[in-house]
């Protein structure tokens, strides 16, 4: 061979390296978030040093919504344990729009890059992919609750994606639909206000009330109609089932505490007293009105815990307190603890943990989760 055939062969050879390099590196950056196995030369390049002090924020649907106001408040706690004022806290604060809480997600990541720990609601189930992936490619760290699609888990993206948390509303749902039928003497006409047609709670909720339904055959479900978790809405909801169905409506079930409050309004402002009411959520103000009787039942999911400990599990993964990707995946995807409160024992429930919220320990990362998240076969 001559020289400069030689050098042809050196540089054919070169380029060959280069592109096939290339091509690796490409295919970790489209499924390398996704679990895949990959050489440990390839692992020791995309490897990347713990963040040292990264930006915290909570992206959610708005803090005048008592629940909401609880989960940052529980997100303020923790930042607080960290030494840090809790303003701090970055809020991205979406007004129930799943483009709004996308774009503001980009913009925080075109900021400050893999830099973040973010704890997120992604508004709708469809929404949490898009979300997820955008964490993933600018090399940040995220936790969701409540809405992803069944397809969607935190271990086919590696370690950015931390965890997700969801509440088993089915069996608690039911429950309050049970006390809501028996308060009803085991018959008439019941009337359903759901939240976002598209949210994981609301879909749950609904079927508690259905799977309810089948043991009490002299219960009517009138109606079911959407009030996007929203007072005013449910007000106007509420107003058209009475005006639509009278007296017929004996009972109302409601998919949150807030919606409640809504329904009260109407029936006051129709002078209608003592009409039968559950709710969801376990708001002080909603455990206050169970306390009084004016509501019969709502469910505590203790936002105020479940806020702080996203924050937590963001947080402590990106700082590589623990490894995402070595946990089981019950702690990867779980639900979150729910507590039925009633006229029986409301009272007791209000000053435990809603005179004042308790101390809790933010490095015990799955101490009050209820088990691995099951889905439907």
């Amino acid at each position: 061979m001559g020289a400069l055939e030689a050098v042809m062969s050196f540089i054919k050879n070169y380029l060959e390296r280069q592109i096939c390099e290339r091509r690796q590196f490409l295919l970790l950056s489209a499924y390398g978030l996704g679990g895949m196995a990959v050489s440990s030369a390839l692992k020791t390049k995309t490897a990347r040093a713990a963040v040292q002090n990264p930006k915290i924020a909570w992206s959610y649907r708005d803090r005048t919504n008592p629940y909401w106001n609880s989960i940052v408040a529980g997100g303020d706690a923790f930042v607080r344990s960290l030494g840090r004022p809790s303003d701090s806290l970055i809020n991205l604060i979406n007004e129930g729009s799943s483009e709004k809480s996308l774009a503001d997600i980009k913009s925080l990541l075109s900021r400050y890059g893999s830099q973040v720990a973010l704890a997120a609601d992604p508004n709708d189930m469809p929404n949490c992919r898009p979300v997820v992936e955008a964490v993933c490619s600018a090399g940040a760290y995220i936790s969701t609750i409540w809405n992803k699609t069944d397809d969607l888990h935190p271990w086919d993206f590696g370690d950015n994606y931390v965890s997700h948390m969801t509440w088993s509303d089915v069996g608690p749902s039911e429950q309050t639909a049970r006390v809501l039928f028996d308060a009803m003497g085991g018959k008439g006409g019941v009337v359903h206000l759901g939240g976002i047609a598209s949210n994981n709670p609301a879909i749950e909720r609904l079927q508690g009330l259905k799977n309810a339904l089948k043991s009490y055959p002299n219960i009517e479900l009138l109606a079911v109609q959407a009030a996007d978790w929203d007072t005013q809405k449910a007000n106007q909801v509420m107003s058209g089932f009475l005006t639509r169905y009278g007296d017929a409506v004996k009972g109302v079930h409601c998919a949150s505490d807030t919606m409640a409050y809504g329904v009260i309004e109407a029936l006051r402002a129709e002078a209608i007293e003592g009409m039968p009411i559950v709710s969801y959520d376990g708001n002080p103000q909603a455990v206050g009105l169970v306390a009084q009787g004016k509501l019969l039942a709502t469910v505590f999911t203790n936002p105020y815990w479940g806020g702080g400990i996203t924050a937590a599990l963001a947080y402590y993964a990106a700082t590589g307190v623990f490894k995402p990707s070595s946990e089981p995946k019950e702690h990867r995807e779980f639900y979150g603890p729910a507590t039925l409160v009633t006229t029986k024992d409301a009272s007791e429930f209000k000053s435990k943990y809603i005179d004042s919220n308790p101390e809790y320990d933010w490095k015990s990362l799955w101490s009050f989760t209820s088990g691995p998240i099951k889905y439907k076969s």
